[in-house]
């Protein structure tokens, strides 16, 4: 569902850390143990934001 003016979601929104996150699930990767090295820290590509959305899965 979104708003009266079709500018954002109001209901089951997910941010892009989700998108990334399902992404690299259906990729075959894991999104919590893929990390690279940046600015002398490792880093991960969905942040400690990301989860799997299982809902749009078939």
């Amino acid at each position: 569902m979104i708003d009266e003016f079709g500018f954002k979601a109001t209901v089951n929104e997910t941010i892009i850390y989700d998108f990334n996150a399902t992404l690299l699930h259906l990729m075959g990767l894991d999104h919590e143990r893929l990390t690279y090295y940046h600015n002398g820290l490792e880093r991960r590509l969905t942040n400690v934001h990301g989860h799997v959305v299982r809902d749009v899965l078939a």
